[in-house]
């Protein structure tokens, strides 16, 4: 099952992607709050409200307002290398905010204090299920579905200090969708790619990740409870701008690209911040 949170005149509202046709599951306006309902699954599955084409539908972020938004440094090993680190014993990890989330289709504003914005293609995993040390065997049974992430980075403001987050989480920097594909439709593995004006940047399994999905959620929720709308980004893999001879960066006019075999595509014209 696919699910997206659909902006319309009336605000946004959850829907549920069939084919080319959304349809909006009544009550819910968007798929951060449907999953706070015990039975969303079902709720979702049942829904019969008022549809839309998919063709030029304006989607927000899949969930906009996370309760959460956990990220993970070093987790391929291709990216670790390109970056001069060793593989890690335990997840690095640091923190967004929803303010930094766009959607699927948005325009990604270059700030005007940074000129080192940066792609980082990933892997995004969504709870379902609230949880506190739950056990890898277990984290499955809290995992809602995935969706795609690109942790734009403006590396001037990351490497200004040894702590990340303020390069990390800039206002309206990180596209997160389309959508919400439930896990019994996607299981970590598929090829995920950035493209930079049709260039290839990155282009790697999300399967080789160091750190899986599961082995994350446990991990993360024996340091803090996870509930349902938490977003856990599972690190990128080698072919950042930052890590290129000579570096390079975003521009205006250039479209960003990221795509995950069997979940999506984002596409992201980037502009200067008015």
């Amino acid at each position: 099952m696919r699910l997206l949170t659909l902006r319309t005149e009336n605000g946004t509202k959850a829907v549920r992607q069939d084919g080319d046709t959304l349809t909006e599951i009544d009550g819910f306006a968007d798929v951060g709050e449907l999953l706070r309902t015990p039975d969303w699954e079902a709720t979702a599955k049942a829904a019969a409200g008022a549809t839309h084409p998919l063709e030029g539908a304006d989607l927000d972020a899949v969930v906009p307002s996370p309760g959460k938004i956990i990220c993970v440094g070093h987790n391929y090993r291709n990216h670790i290398k390109e970056m001069g680190r060793e593989v890690p014993e335990f997840p690095t990890l640091f923190a967004k905010y929803q303010e930094s989330l766009i959607g699927p289709n948005d325009d990604l504003a270059l700030p005007q204090e940074s000129d080192a914005v940066d792609w980082e293609a990933e892997l995004a995993v969504v709870i379902g299920k609230k949880g506190r040390r739950i056990s890898e065997a277990d984290a499955p049974a809290h995992i809602a579905g995935y969706a795609v992430l690109n942790d734009v980075s403006m590396r001037d403001y990351q490497f200004r200090t040894i702590q990340w987050l303020q390069g990390k989480t800039w206002e309206k920097s990180t596209p997160f969708g389309p959508a919400l594909v439930t896990k019994d439709e996607f299981t970590a593995g598929p090829l995920m790619t950035s493209e930079v004006d049709g260039d290839i940047q990155q282009q790697t399994p999300t399967g080789d990740l160091v750190f899986t999905p599961e082995y994350l959620v446990s991990y993360i929720s024996t340091i803090i409870t996870l509930n349902p709308g938490d977003v856990i980004a599972t690190g990128t893999p080698g072919g950042v701008g930052h890590a290129q001879d000579p570096k390079r960066y975003l521009q205006e006019g250039q479209l960003l690209v990221t795509t995950i075999e069997g979940l999506g595509q984002l596409k992201n014209r980037v502009i200067k911040e008015a």
